[in-house]
């Protein structure tokens, strides 16, 4: 017996047959065939469809504040010069060994 591939549904047919499982008009076994699909896997996907579908009517989304990367990249530099002259002036002061 061969194996089959794995196979990769997309977004819309995982939709189109947990949809058509929540109407009710075929049973699981009929889907199945009818798509190629296994029985639990249209199970699966119906549980997902209706856990989501509250999201649907606008769950509200946290946005995260946009990062501005030039000014992170502006102050990484910053610190860095910084790092790099007290490095120097404790060194020449004797405080910091040249081993690290």
């Amino acid at each position: 017996m061969t194996r089959r591939t794995r196979r990769n549904h997309s977004p819309a047919f995982k939709s189109k047959v947990a949809l058509a499982a929540i109407k009710g008009e075929h049973t699981l076994s009929e889907l199945a065939k009818r798509f190629d699909v296994h029985s639990n896997q249209i199970a699966t996907w119906k549980e997902q469809l209706l856990a989501g579908a509250a999201g649907v009517f606008g769950q509200e989304k946290v946005s995260e504040p946009a990062v501005d990367l030039k000014a992170l990249h502006a102050k990484i530099g910053e610190l860095t010069l910084e790092n790099d002259f007290l490095e120097g002036a404790l060194t020449k002061a004797g405080l910091l060994s040249a081993k690290r």
